[in-house]
């Protein structure tokens, strides 16, 4: 596997564990401190259950976890000035809106990783969670945050 490829596959690991993170973050409370160390323990590159969770780019989850949460109030804005008329956030599954947080945070902040690259990433970890209308979701409302924020 070249260099890329291997880069590639531990960025796209370390995107599913933020949006793992990030959904149990919303979901129990749990620490910032603490969830990360759990996922650097117990989840990133372990079997659990039979299922192998890829080796991801630690430094990049820290980031994308970290980051999300200490600008949540700003992200959340983004993403419902995005929505259509009469939705809000509260109005989106716990999933989903880790996933956007987690996409629109890397928008905002990490211009090292191109637009396409952020939304088609973001887009396949929807996969993993929704049938294709959720995904076109995802693609549509990252990419309508990716001209404001890149702009």
């Amino acid at each position: 596997m070249s260099r890329t490829s291997a880069r590639t596959k531990a960025r796209a690991a370390a995107r599913l564990a933020a949006v793992q993170a990030l959904y149990q973050h919303e979901m129990e409370g749990t620490a910032i401190p603490s969830l990360l160390h759990e996922f650097h323990q117990h989840r990133i590159g372990a079997t659990i259950e039979d299922v192998e969770y890829a080796e991801a780019d630690v430094d990049f989850f820290d980031d994308l976890v970290k980051g999300a949460t200490a600008r949540a109030g700003e992200i959340d804005l983004l993403i419902e000035g995005k929505l259509a008329t009469g939705w809000t956030l509260v109005r989106l599954d716990k999933p989903m809106k880790a996933i956007l947080r987690a996409g629109t945070y890397e928008l905002l902040a990490r211009g090292d990783v191109p637009v396409g690259a952020v939304i088609s990433e973001y887009v396949d970890v929807a996969h993993a969670f929704y049938e294709k209308r959720e995904s076109g979701f995802v693609n549509g409302l990252l990419d309508a945050i990716a001209k404001e924020a890149r702009s």
